[in-house]
């Protein structure tokens, strides 16, 4: 069974849909106790760092989210389920992030020939293998929307870049800890191969 958690910000049923297009079943949660009992756990998110905390704070899912990844139980965050990830966020203030991971996340640098936010299909640049994109190509297209990307201290956890302006962090892995900037249920075949990969983990 797959778990998705909803905490007020997150495509939830698209998500889910693309669990259940596989085959593989897929139930949103929205308590502390439902996130403490999933075997694969996925946090969604779409929308400002600072509400998406408060939010799950105010729901007291912080706590089950970090105990899950530390007993690395199979996790995939997607988008604003990535950033949350890191210490510390610079949108529109400084916020506190769940402090999984070493790192930040931080604006894209205003440049004449870019548009912010970076929005549709960019190349996806595998830095090693890893379960979650076996069978896709090393040159796989995916669906972006975002303004803010993560700076990883550990270089070890990035998994993809793609470049706009400058290369970026796309996709983080450590152990069963997987977490991509892009959004999976958005990239057609592409995206469902990785929620399967997912779903088998």
């Amino acid at each position: 069974m797959i778990t998705i958690v909803d905490y007020g910000m997150g495509n939830l049923r698209s998500v889910q849909k693309g669990f259940e297009k596989l085959g593989a079943a897929a139930q949103i949660v929205t308590t502390p106790e439902q996130v403490a009992a999933a075997d694969r756990l996925v946090l969604p998110g779409v929308g400002a760092f600072r509400d998406a905390i408060h939010e799950l704070e105010r729901l007291n899912l912080v706590e089950p989210i970090r105990e899950h990844i530390r007993r690395d139980k199979p996790f995939l965050g997607i988008c604003l389920g990535l950033q949350m990830l890191f210490d510390v966020s610079y949108e529109d203030g400084e916020w506190k992030g769940l402090g999984v991971l070493a790192g930040d996340v931080v604006r894209f640098p205003a440049t004449p020939d870019l548009k912010v936010p970076h929005m549709g299909w960019n190349t996806l640049l595998p830095t090693r293998p890893i379960d979650l994109l076996r069978g896709i190509p090393s040159d796989a297209s995916v669906y972006f929307v975002h303004s803010y990307y993560v700076r990883p201290k550990d270089e070890s956890v990035i998994a993809a870049r793609t470049s706009y302006g400058i290369e970026f962090t796309s996709m983080i892995s450590r152990g069963n800890l997987y977490a991509t900037q892009f959004h999976p249920e958005k990239s057609q075949k592409v995206g469902l191969k990785l929620l399967e990969n997912f779903s088998q983990k």
